[in-house]
């Protein structure tokens, strides 16, 4: 680090502050008083002895170059998820910060940004998720090294009200199964006793499926990024095996037929064959049944999938292996997602417990009066 004096050509005097950054590049600033020079060269010692170095020239780099580097080194992202991510910045993000400098965006700025957006009557969700992307794109920056700090951080967000879920009885699957009728009552069924999501439906081959040993191995899913169809991994990442039911195994057998011969047929298929487009189904043929078979309108395909946990719940399932065949990143994500069903449980457990008692009491050689005597004394 040095100082050097500078006479500029109207005769003034400058300080030219002069230091090597934390990637070995010479930088400099110019001060007009000496102090001033060594008063920052200090702070930039101090900054890099604690690895909190701010690059001047990364500092000036506008928001919208951060969005894009953001994007373009976050490899774990899914292409819906990705996508969305870019509908995100070019619809509310970058039409409010993509101009700015990012070490001139203020916390104040966000939270003025955040405010108008609820105001505007996005919903709670959506703000969440804007929030996010924002937060995530300055988080690059502040890593970079391009701010000290990410301003983001701190602000509170409004809270997303749970959707409502809905869970059929067993009658109502029957029900919705045979308004839906053909090879989509088949499917109803299917998602309701397996808890398979709707991706992992849609990609699913016959040779995921044992129909010997009565169970379906979940590997990968299916998504439709703006018209193009995707086929990438489950939403944690993780492979499963579901044990099927054997009615379900009798009823996939009749359906399939010889197709469950060919290990790379899709087991569900859109009406004229291929994939099968879980939107077109859902609007043209899901909808339509659900209304047939006089059922809530606002039943949703993935109620199906809580309808199974609904299910394995009433046979007295343990949350871990709800989990499991759920595939839930963690049985924490099943308890938050699905706990107020368990005390419903209680009533039957309680009697359990009583009848417990009552049996073993009329195995015991003595009655339940001198049992009581016993106990009192």
């Amino acid at each position: 680090m040095a100082i050097g004096k500078i006479t500029l050509s109207d005769g003034s005097v400058r300080y030219e502050a002069t230091y090597r950054d934390p990637r070995g590049r010479e930088r400099s600033k110019r001060f007009r008083t000496k102090r001033e020079a060594e008063r920052f060269l200090a702070r930039q010692s101090t900054d890099m002895q604690r690895g909190e170095y701010i690059d001047p020239q990364l500092g000036r780099v506008m928001f919208e170059r951060w969005a894009e580097e953001w994007i373009a080194t976050t490899v774990h992202l899914k292409p819906k998820t990705r996508e969305g991510y870019r509908s995100i910045l070019e619809v509310h993000v970058l039409p409010a910060f993509g101009g700015a400098r990012v070490s001139a965006i203020e916390q104040v700025d966000i939270r003025r940004f955040i405010a108008e957006l609820a105001a505007s009557g996005a919903a709670a969700g959506t703000v969440r998720n804007v929030y996010r992307v924002v937060a995530q794109v300055l988080a690059t920056a502040a890593s970079s090294g391009a701010i000290k700090a990410n301003p983001a951080m701190g602000i509170r967000l409004p809270r997303s009200p749970h959707a409502e879920m809905l869970f059929l009885s067993a009658e109502e699957v029957l029900l919705l199964a045979d308004a839906i009728g053909g090879r989509y009552g088949t499917l109803v069924t299917f998602a309701a006793y397996t808890g398979l999501r709707a991706g992992e439906i849609g990609a699913l081959r016959c040779g995921r499926l044992d129909l010997v040993g009565g169970s379906v191995d979940v590997v990968e899913s299916l998504s439709e990024v703006r018209g193009r169809l995707v086929f990438g991994p489950t939403k944690t990442y993780a492979r499963r095996t579901v044990r099927l039911p054997r009615f379900l195994v009798d009823e996939l057998t009749v359906y399939l037929g010889e197709t469950a011969q060919h290990v790379d047929a899709f087991v569900f298929t859109a009406p004229a064959g291929g994939p099968l487009r879980h939107n077109l189904f859902y609007q043209r043929t899901f909808r339509p049944a659900v209304a047939s078979a006089g059922l809530p309108a606002r039943l949703r395909f993935h109620d199906l999938r809580h309808t199974c946990a609904a299910l394995l719940i009433a046979q007295g399932a343990h949350p871990k292996v709800m989990q499991e065949r759920l595939g839930h990143s963690s049985v924490t994500v099943t308890l938050d997602r699905y706990g107020h069903l368990f005390p419903s449980l209680d009533e039957a457990l309680t009697a359990g417990l009583d009848a417990t008692y009552r049996t073993a009491l009329a195995e015991f050689s003595r009655s339940p009066e001198e049992l009581i005597a016993s106990a009192a004394s």
